[in-house]
C-alpha cells in the first residue's frame, strides 16, 4: 500500500511539474509573440512602404494577443496605423515611395477613406512618389489609388466607378411574420432610424436628407479624384453614368483613369527603375506595422495632448452576446476615463475622436456631463470620423471646437423611443394567453404582451418630447445658439460635415491632425507629446476576457450576412439596449 501511495504521489508531482513547465512555456511563447508583434523595423536605405488595401478598415487598431493566437485578427487594419505609417514614411529619408496594392478592401466610411487620401496627397509634398496597382479597383480603393503619381491595372482588370447609392433595409414585414410589431414614439421629421421597423420604404424627409448627404460625399470624391488625375469632375460623372465599371480595359486608358495596363512583374520592374536598382536586386520593403514608431518624437511629457478614441454604439453598459458589436462607447467606462484625464495635470488638452451613429440617450447625457466637467479643467476638441450623429453629436456639442471631415455624417439632433409589442407572437403564433391583475391604473405599463393604450402612448410622447428639448438645449448651449436656431436645423436632420460647417454645427473641416493642431493652440503650448487613450488592455485582461471566442463567430456571420448583419445584430441585442435612443438612421448602407 505504501508503494502505491508513493507511486500516486510521484505521478501527481510529475503532472504538476509538467503543467507548470507547460504554462511557463506558454507564457514565454505568448510574451515572445507580443514582443514580435510590437517590434518595428527601421527602414533600410532605398525602401518603399507597402500599403496593402485588403481586409476591414476600422477606426483604431487593437493588439489582441488572443485573436493573434487563434488567427482571427487577420484582415483588420486601423485607420490610425495607416495615417501614422504614411506620415512617418514621408519624414523618413530611407523611404523613397509608397506602393499601393488594391484588393478586397472594406472601409467603415468615406470619411476614413478621405483621411487616407489626404495623407497620401500630403506624402507627395515630400517629392516622393506613389505607385498604385490592382487586379480590380473598388470605388473606394480607386479613390485612394487616384492620389498616386501612377495608377496601373491588370490588362483584364476592372474599375468600379458608378457613383454612390444608399439602400436602407426595412424589416417590418419580417417582424410581422413572427407576430412582432414595433411601437414608436419619435421627435423630428427627419428622425428616420425607426423607419426600418415601421415602414417599407423611405419617407420623403429621409429621401431628401439622404440625397443631400450622398451628393455631398460624391462631390468630395469626384473633386478629389479630379485634382489628382486631372480629369474634369463633369467627365467623371459622365463615366459613372456610362457604366464605366463594365467598360473595355482600353477605355480606362483613353479616359485617363489609369496610366497603364500591366502585369505584376512589369509593375515590379517599374518600381525598381524608380528606386534606381537592377532587376536582379530585391526591393527593400516596409509595412504599415513597421512604421508605427519610426521617427516618433517623444516631446515634452509635462505637456501632453490626450487623444481619446470613442467609436461604436453609445451604450449604458457593454452589450454582450453573439451579435454584440466589437466596439462600443460604454458610458460607464468613458466617464471614468475622462475623469482621470481631467485630473491628470500633465495633460493640457484632450482630443476626442468620435465615430458613432449614437445610441442610448441616457448614456449620451452621462458622457455630455463628463465632457462639461473635463472642459472646466482643459480644452476639449472633437475630431469626427465617419459618423458623429445623434448621440454622437450630443457628446460632441459641449466641446470647445469641433473638427469634421467633409464627408462625415453628423447632426441628426433628435430622439425616439421604440418598444416591441409581442402580443401577436404570443397569442396568435404560439397560442399563449395572458390575464392581468393590477393595483393601479398603469401597473402593467411596459409589458410586451399587449400594445400600449392611446393614453400610454400620449404619456410616452410627452416624455420623448422632453428628451428632445433637452438634446436641443444641450446643442444650443454648446454651439452658442438659441433653442429656436437649433430647432431650424434639428428635427433629426443628417448632414455631411461640409454642410454641417455651413450651419454652425461644425467649426472646421479636416482630420485628426487638424484637431490636434487646434488643441495645441487652445492649450497655448508647442513642445508636447501625444498620448493615446483608452490604453490597450494588458495581456492578463485579454486572457481573462471570456467574450473573445464569441467574436470570431460573430465576424464570420458578419462576413456571410453582409448588409443584413447589422439589423439582425440590433434585434439580437435589443433587450439589452435602452428604449430611448438618440441614433442616426441605423444603417445608411452607402456603397
Amino acid at each position: 500500500m505504501k508503494q502505491f501511495f508513493k507511486f500516486v504521489f510521484a505521478s501527481f508531482v510529475g503532472i504538476l511539474l509538467f503543467s507548470i513547465i507547460t504554462v511557463l512555456f506558454g507564457v514565454i511563447t505568448i510574451t515572445g509573440m507580443i514582443a514580435s508583434s510590437q517590434s518595428t523595423k527601421e527602414p533600410s536605405e532605398n525602401s518603399i512602404l507597402i500599403l496593402d488595401l485588403s481586409g476591414q478598415l476600422s477606426e483604431r487598431a487593437e493588439d489582441n494577443i488572443i485573436n493573434q493566437i487563434q488567427g482571427t485578427d487577420k484582415g483588420s487594419i486601423g485607420l490610425d496605423n495607416i495615417l501614422t505609417a504614411i506620415k512617418n514614411a514621408k519624414e523618413n529619408d530611407h523611404v523613397k515611395g509608397i506602393y499601393i496594392e488594391a484588393g478586397a478592401f472594406s472601409a467603415d466610411s468615406y470619411a476614413s477613406l478621405q483621411a487616407i487620401h489626404n495623407a497620401l496627397i500630403d506624402f507627395k509634398k515630400s517629392k516622393k512618389w506613389i505607385i498604385a496597382y490592382g487586379d480590380t479597383y473598388t470605388q473606394g480603393t480607386y479613390y485612394l489609388a487616384s492620389a498616386a503619381n501612377k495608377v496601373y491595372l491588370n490588362p483584364q482588370g476592372q474599375i468600379d466607378w458608378r457613383g454612390l447609392a444608399s439602400q436602407p433595409i426595412y424589416i417590418k414585414d419580417l417582424l410581422a411574420k413572427f407576430g412582432v410589431k414595433m411601437q414608436v414614439v419619435k421627435v423630428g421629421a427627419y428622425k428616420s432610424a425607426t423607419e426600418m421597423f415601421t415602414g417599407d420604404k423611405m419617407s420623403e424627409a429621409n429621401r431628401e436628407q439622404t440625397t443631400a448627404y450622398l451628393n455631398s460625399i460624391w462631390q468630395n470624391i469626384t473633386n478629389d479624384v479630379s485634382k489628382s488625375r486631372n480629369i474634369p469632375a463633369g467627365k467623371l460623372n459622365q463615366y459613372a453614368d456610362s457604366m464605366m465599371t463594365l467598360a473595355p480595359q482600353e477605355d480606362y486608358l483613353k479616359t485617363k483613369m489609369v496610366d497603364g495596363l500591366l502585369y505584376t512583374d512589369q509593375v515590379k520592374q517599374l518600381i525598381k527603375k524608380e528606386l534606381g536598382i537592377e532587376n536582379s536586386e530585391d526591393i527593400s520593403q516596409v509595412t504599415v506595422a513597421d512604421l508605427q514608431d519610426s521617427n516618433e518624437k517623444e516631446g515634452n511629457k509635462d505637456n501632453q495632448i490626450a487623444i481619446y478614441y470613442a467609436y461604436g454604439d453609445i451604450v449604458d453598459g457593454t452589450v454582450e452576446g453573439l451579435f454584440s458589436q466589437n466596439h462600443t462607447i460604454d458610458a460607464q467606462k468613458v466617464c471614468k476615463d475622462l475623469e482621470k484625464l481631467s485630473d491628470d495635470k500633465k495633460i493640457k488638452a484632450v482630443v476626442i475622436r468620435i465615430n458613432s451613429g449614437g445610441g442610448s440617450a441616457y448614456a449620451s447625457e452621462q458622457i455630455w456631463h463628463q465632457i462639461i466637467e473635463l472642459k472646466k479643467q482643459k480644452p476639449v476638441v472633437i475630431s469626427m470620423g465617419g459618423m458623429a450623429a445623434s448621440g454622437g453629436y450630443y457628446i460632441s456639442a459641449p466641446a470647445d471646437w469641433i473638427v469634421a471631415e467633409p464627408t462625415t455624417l453628423t447632426g441628426s439632433i433628435g430622439i425616439f423611443g421604440m418598444f416591441p409589442d409581442m402580443s401577436g407572437l404570443f397569442t396568435e403564433k404560439l397560442g399563449i394567453k395572458f390575464d392581468e391583475v393590477r393595483t393601479n391604473k398603469y401597473s402593467s405599463f411596459g409589458t410586451t404582451t399587449r400594445p400600449f393604450s392611446p393614453e400610454e402612448m400620449a404619456f410616452l410622447g410627452q416624455y420623448i418630447n422632453r428628451g428632445y428639448k433637452l438634446f436641443r438645449h444641450r446643442v444650443a448651449e454648446g454651439r452658442k445658439m438659441t433653442d429656436v436656431q437649433v430647432e431650424r436645423i434639428a428635427q433629426g436632420h443628417v448632414f455631411s460635415g461640409q454642410d454641417a460647417q455651413k450651419i454652425g454645427l461644425v467649426d472646421q473641416l479636416g482630420g485628426l491632425e487638424v484637431a490636434i493642431a487646434k488643441a495645441l493652440k487652445l492649450a497655448k503650448i508647442s513642445d508636447h507629446s501625444l498620448h493615446i487613450y483608452p490604453e490597450q488592455p494588458s495581456l492578463m485582461d485579454q486572457l481573462l476576457q471570456e467574450s473573445k471566442p464569441k467574436n470570431y463567430l460573430s465576424e464570420q456571420l458578419r462576413a456571410n450576412l453582409g448588409d443584413y448583419y447589422e439589423p439582425f445584430a440590433l434585434l439580437k441585442t435589443l433587450n439589452h439596449q435602452s428604449a430611448i435612443q438618440a441614433r442616426i438612421p441605423y444603417f445608411p448602407n452607402i456603397h
